[in-house]
């Protein structure tokens, strides 16, 4: 099943918390430590979601998570399955979250979307990517229909961060909650 949450309501990132939680609450096995793969690419505004989502998690030290993808250090369509098997290696017992950037329908322009599963990433500008993560968050950043390429190259700054803002915030709600614990 698949949640949305409007990125503009005032309880949004309280809400964006709840979810996760009951995303991961689906993945009981044995994991021991949540990755942020966090996808995307600084060159193209309507794909920085991810990394600049990473950025700002990895500005926080929390113990038992992990970001990989970065404004520095993207993970992009040309390193992300080098990305994935470094994460399978380096954390086999580790629940990945993975986020990016995404197109909708105009009705969810501006909404987060959390949802059990792999992310396809690339998918809306018809790449074949590797799936990824356990869970993954998108963040619907433009409207889908033609020249997604194109799409992504002209969408607005301010509704990207506005997004990730709210995304962050989301996910440090739910790790805040973890340490409280």
């Amino acid at each position: 099943m698949v949640f949305y949450v409007n990125s503009q309501e005032k309880e949004s990132s309280s809400e964006i918390a709840f979810l996760l939680r009951k995303c991961i609450l689906h993945h009981p096995g044995p994991w021991s430590e949540l990755i942020f793969l966090c996808i995307g690419s600084d060159r193209v505004t309507g794909d920085c979601l991810g990394p600049y989502i990473g950025h700002q998690l990895s500005q926080k030290e929390i113990h038992g998570v992990y970001v990989y993808g970065t404004l520095c250090h993207p993970v992009h369509a040309l390193n992300l399955e080098k990305a994935s098997d470094f994460i399978h290696t380096h954390h086999p017992q580790g629940l990945v979250i993975a986020i990016d950037a995404s197109l909708g329908q105009k009705k969810h322009l501006g909404y987060v979307t959390i949802a059990d599963g792999a992310l396809y990433p690339g998918a809306g500008v018809q790449k074949e990517l590797p799936p990824v993560g356990d869970i993954h968050i998108t963040g619907i950043v433009n409207i889908a229909g033609m020249l997604e390429q194109l799409t992504l190259q002209t969408t607005r700054l301010s509704t990207v961060i506005s997004l990730a803002d709210t995304i962050t915030q989301g996910i440090l709600n739910y790790t805040n909650s973890l340490i409280c614990l």
